[in-house]
């Protein structure tokens, strides 16, 4: 029963991921999007998109990492890419989360999970953030592909309101031209429609 019941409480405890508001606007631009609304949407771009990635990627692995790499918002807060302020002491705040949500890396007791599900979970997340293996880097490329689409479609969303410039997006979407480098010239040219539209700044 002590199994379940730490089960039951993470899936508890997720469920306020729903109440984590990301910058990135839903693409009717009614609202924000949420950060499990996020991970879902990465979770089915993967299989969706896996044969742009740049190397095979292990499609599973990579949805239960897209669905674990913002559960540390729940305490953390989603950070804003953009926001050069709130980013100092983001990796600190997200792993301070990591620990309490799934245990620490030392393996010591901690997390609400299992020992064994909870390392499973914190190996994937840590995976993500060091973005190094093959299914890291096509993960984190989707994760940078979502808000471009969102903001090309809620004419400049995120970058219009927070006036982002043109060198900021290219430099944000860098893992896209490494790891998917066929969706590159899509990406260039959502740019340049984002810049000749005012979307953004030179």
């Amino acid at each position: 029963m002590k199994r379940l019941e730490g089960q039951i409480a993470f899936i508890l405890e997720i469920d306020q991921l729903k109440r984590v508001l990301r910058q990135t606007l839903v693409t009717d631009q009614s609202r924000r999007e949420n950060s499990a609304e996020h991970s879902w949407h990465l979770a089915m771009m993967a299989p969706l998109l896996a044969e742009y990635a740049a190397e095979p990627a292990d499609v599973d692995r990579v949805v239960r990492m897209l669905l674990v790499h913002d559960l540390v918002e729940i305490d953390a807060g989603d950070t804003f890419a953009y926001d050069a302020t709130a980013n100092i002491d983001r990796t600190k705040r997200e792993r301070a989360a990591a620990d309490r949500l799934f245990g620490p890396v030392t393996g010591a007791q901690g997390g609400l999970l299992p020992p064994e599900q909870g390392a499973e979970l914190r190996a994937l997340w840590e995976e993500f953030e060091r973005g190094e293996s093959c299914d890291a880097r096509y993960a984190n490329a989707l994760d940078r592909l979502q808000p471009l689409l969102h903001n090309w479609k809620t004419d400049g969303g995120t970058w219009r309101i927070h006036g982002v410039r043109r060198e900021q997006v290219l430099r944000r979407m860098e893992p896209i031209r490494l790891n998917m480098p066929r969706l590159w010239p899509m990406v260039l040219a959502i740019v340049e429609e984002a810049q000749g539209k005012g979307w953004i700044e030179e």
